[in-house]
């Protein structure tokens, strides 16, 4: 083959003009024959983009088959995580937990956007730092300093109920998607923004939010200004940051694409890596523990001199090594909030394809023209539960709670009385009297740096009050991989 640069350099530029000139020809509908993006031939518009990108601070997650639930010796015996093949989509998931520094950005934005008319709303938001208190330890330093002195910046964010993680989740969504307008020149940068007068990505979708525009994307439609907001089927935005499903968490934990070959998963682990053990047999790295854990009653970190995990309670969220996928601390440190609700038996009720409980459909209030109704005054879209009039003709769902579907209607109710009856007050559970399971019972999974090393074991799960913190437990974001699963 010819070495000559100047041959090499009129190939490159002949190769250069021919994909030029392909990507100039209008692409035809193979359907219908009229061009796409072509405005004299009605404007309809398709976009280059085609694949989703990587979002801050994620990592792609392959989805696949598992067997979801106990590997381990059921010693609580709960019977709540009965082993089940099940099948989880490709998605993305935070490389860490939620530092403090990243939960300190999200307060200061609130109290700069809301905080002079709506101070509700930044204290509403604020972690719970008392979860640290214990009637008989000295525990006030780490009240006083682990959210706000920056030596815990890289520590996990504790004190955060579950809801107050998915209103983290859901202002991330709209800051990431506003930097992404900003980067491709739609808008610019908008400092000023107050109370309902900031960027949230439905409103901006539906046309109610304008912000500071740089420059519009080109409009195709001759009956158009020339220039239009961008729209959700340019490809350009990126799906909603949330908190990952139980499915979700436990697949990407155990990090199994590292333990298979071919469809053959060669070992079915107890932990995020392999072996039975949570010490690792590494010859340079021997006897150095894997998580931050609690080894023994009163062993938070070993001896002085040779600190068996080097954590009195939570580490740097890089701490020790990441498993197969990548992932930072899914075994200790903290325990976290998944987006299910907790039900002894879900395992065995929910589907085996995205497993999940915990659904609530709901749509946009509209108006009678049918537009969306104006945003409320934190900038926000109004959404309603469906109605079964709406879901008449359906035949996949017909209500809009399905948090108890098969497992808390009127008919199993622990007061079920005269058959028949529709008595709204009949519950499934008695909370607070023979129950502390309701329909704001989350799941969290994982062990945290309190725990013995059962509760690592990601089949393992625990619920809360989706309204209670602990000094235990934070929580990650995921984000769903739309396209092709195998992140092409």
């Amino acid at each position: 083959m010819s070495r000559n640069p100047k041959r090499l350099i009129a190939v490159s530029v002949a190769i250069l003009a021919a994909a030029f000139l392909f990507s100039c020809k209008k692409q035809a509908s193979p359907t219908t024959g009229w061009n796409y993006n072509d405005p004299e031939m009605g404007a309809f518009e398709v976009a280059t983009t085609q694949e989703q990108e990587t979002g801050p601070g994620l990592v792609f997650i392959e989805g696949g088959t598992f067997v979801m639930g106990r590997t381990e010796q059921d010693v609580m015996f709960d019977w709540n995580n009965i082993p089940r093949r099940v099948t989880v989509s490709s998605f993305y998931m935070d490389e860490t937990e939620v530092r403090n520094l990243d939960y300190l950005e999200y307060l200061h934005w609130i109290q700069r956007v809301f905080g002079e008319t709506y101070p509700e709303v930044y204290r509403k938001a604020l972690p719970d730092t008392l979860v640290w208190r214990d009637p008989l330890a000295y525990n006030e330093p780490f009240v006083q300093n682990y959210l706000r002195h920056p030596a815990y910046n890289d520590y996990p964010v504790v004190g955060v109920s579950w809801v107050q993680a998915s209103e983290y989740a859901s202002w991330r969504t709209d800051r990431v998607n506003e930097m992404i307008l900003i980067r491709e020149g739609i808008l610019n940068w908008d400092p000023d923004q107050r109370n309902e007068n900031n960027f949230n990505t439905e409103a901006y979708l539906a046309g109610q939010y304008e912000g500071m525009v740089r420059s519009g994307m080109r409009d195709l439609d001759p009956r158009g200004t020339g220039e239009r907001q961008v729209r959700w089927t340019d490809g350009i935005l990126l799906p909603s940051y949330r908190l990952p499903t139980e499915a979700e968490w436990e697949f990407a934990a155990l990090g199994l694409i590292g333990n298979t070959i071919y469809e053959r998963v060669v070992e079915r682990r107890l932990y995020p890596w392999s072996g039975h053990n949570v010490r690792s047999s590494e010859r340079k790295t021997m006897g150095v523990f894997l998580a931050n854990i609690q080894r023994g009653r009163g062993d938070y970190m070993g001896v002085a001199g040779n600190l068996n995990d080097g954590g009195e309670t939570t580490v740097p969220v890089y701490a020790y090594w990441p498993n197969d996928y990548g992932l930072y601390n899914m075994a200790g440190n903290v325990s976290e909030w998944v987006l299910d609700v907790y039900r002894p038996l879900s395992h065995e009720d929910v589907s085996d394809f995205r497993p999940y409980r915990g659904n609530v459909f709901q749509t946009l209030e509209l108006d009678a023209e049918g537009k969306p109704v104006p945003k409320d005054e934190f900038g926000r879209l109004i959404r309603r539960d469906v109605t079964i009039e709406e879901n008449v003709t359906r035949r996949n769902y017909r209500y809009a709670d399905n948090i108890g579907y098969r497992d808390g209607d009127l008919m199993s109710s622990l007061f079920f009385a005269d058959e028949g009856a529709e008595d709204p007050n009949k519950i499934m559970y008695e909370y607070s009297v023979s129950s502390l399971i309701n329909d704001e019972a989350r799941v969290y999974k994982g062990g945290s740096w309190k725990d013995r090393v059962y509760w690592i074991v990601p089949g393992n799960r625990r619920f809360l009050d989706q309204n209670e913190a602990t000094n235990d437990i934070g929580f990650r974001c995921a984000m769903i991989r739309v396209g092709s699963p195998v992140g092409y």
